[in-house]
């Protein structure tokens, strides 16, 4: 098989979440320690991080890689799902996984992930752990997909765990309320292992603090570890300072939204607790520039245009949309244009209790098939007094709102990661 072969073979002849939703979803670990006896158990190779978390983990584990790249050492990192190219999902040191390694890598073991029945993700993570025993990574932060007590990234034995936040999503998979989704994420915490997590939140954090006790796992909350002052946070990044050990650091950083400066403080903290085990220098202005670009991080908060100003985002749950709705009523704009889609396995209802009521909607279906039919979204928002429009797909929607919109409206493309997919 060339490299397009093994990806239509991986995407069409595995069970993807992403694609057909709770099916592909397993709820044991079987396979995935099946495939790693085959493959002599690469992750015990290297030290590991292990992140979970309902929002936030793909920008901590860009935050923290950069850190400890700034630090000098070889970073694998496996987060998911991704934008553009498959090889997002498994990078070292912000470079993709090169192409002829995925397609040897299925070439080698496709009678075994046959033979297990294993799901796609279960494949990517096996690949993951693979080449980054391979290339003989110094540490890798693994981002868990749903959950953290069944997901196949759990059979790592970490040197940290970072819990970032917990709110409503895949509740057919995780729990209808936020201490059964804890539960769930709260599966990461290992015997001894020291688990920072991101937000203090009333529900949750009593079920993290119980879980690390009966495991003897060190609890550090990042709020009152790290202190972030913020002087700027607006469409170019951030500024301010951050207070740890009692001493001050001045950061500056390509990332922005409403969003990172928790994410700052959950990924300084982490950086702080490695210290030791990593032999790791102080951190320095250098560790947060050029995030984006040195890690290859997209799909948030990313501006693809000027006047008018076209912004996207993959927030795609309560919690993360009602940040974003909140952010961007906050930048000046005459007009504001948005491009909406999201997943057949939610009820869109809330999208229009939480974003703008002003703004004029393009709806459309991300091109997979738990993408939610455009004209379903417009019969909801017009039942709600939306003005809105559907289209055949996400450019035509970005198409028809770049033809309508003036040089000082605002353009929005939101709802789903998959629909952020097709444009960035």
């Amino acid at each position: 098989m060339n490299y397009q072969e093994t990806l239509a073979y991986l995407f069409r002849r595995l069970p993807m979440f992403q694609r057909v939703g709770v099916q592909a979803f397993k709820k044991d670990l079987g396979n995935i320690k099946q495939l790693m006896n085959f493959l002599n158990h690469p992750h015990n190779n290297y030290a590991t991080i292990h992140i979970a978390g309902t929002n936030g983990k793909g920008s901590v584990t860009h935050i923290l890689a950069k850190m400890l790249m700034e630090a000098g050492l070889k970073v694998g990192f496996y987060t998911s799902p991704h934008y553009r190219d498959f090889r997002e999902r498994i990078k070292i040191n912000g470079q993709l996984m090169p192409k002829r390694k995925v397609t040897t890598f299925v070439k080698k073991y496709k009678e075994q992930i046959e033979q297990v029945n294993a799901s796609f993700f279960e494949v990517t993570v096996a690949m993951a752990f693979d080449y980054f025993a391979y290339e003989q990574v110094d540490v890798a932060i693994i981002e868990t997909g749903l959950g953290g007590r069944l997901d196949s990234t759990n059979i790592i034995t970490p040197i940290l765990s970072i819990i970032t936040n917990i709110s409503l999503d895949h509740q057919a998979m995780l729990g209808d309320t936020l201490p059964q989704i804890a539960m769930e994420k709260a599966g990461i915490i290992k015997k001894g292992i020291p688990v920072v997590i991101g937000e203090k939140q009333a529900q949750t954090l009593p079920i993290f603090r119980r879980k690390a006790e009966a495991m003897k796992a060190p609890l550090f909350l990042a709020e009152k570890i790290t202190k972030l002052e913020v002087r700027q946070n607006d469409m170019t990044g951030i500024k301010g300072y951050f207070t740890i050990a009692g001493k001050s650091f001045d950061l500056e950083t390509d990332i922005s939204g409403p969003f990172q400066e928790k994410n700052l403080k959950t990924a300084i903290t982490a950086y702080q607790h490695l210290l030791k085990p990593l032999a790791l220098p102080a951190l320095s202005a250098k560790s947060f520039q050029n995030i984006q670009k040195r890690t290859n991080f997209i799909g948030r908060w990313t501006i693809l245009g000027k006047n008018p100003l076209i912004l996207a985002d993959s927030a795609h749950n309560i919690a993360g949309l009602t940040l974003f709705a909140q952010a961007i009523q906050n930048i000046p704009h005459q007009k504001m244009y948005i491009i909406l889609g999201t997943v057949n396995d939610k009820n869109p209802s809330y999208l229009f209790d939480i974003l703008p009521k002003n703004a004029f909607y393009h709806f459309a279906k991300a091109n997979i098939p738990r993408g939610l039919d455009a004209q379903k979204l417009l019969e909801i928002a017009t039942k709600k007094g939306i003005k809105a429009q559907a289209y055949s797909s996400v450019r035509r929607a970005l198409a028809a709102a770049k033809r309508k919109a003036q040089p000082k409206d605002l353009i929005i493309i939101a709802g789903s990661i998959f629909v952020v997919a097709e444009v960035v």
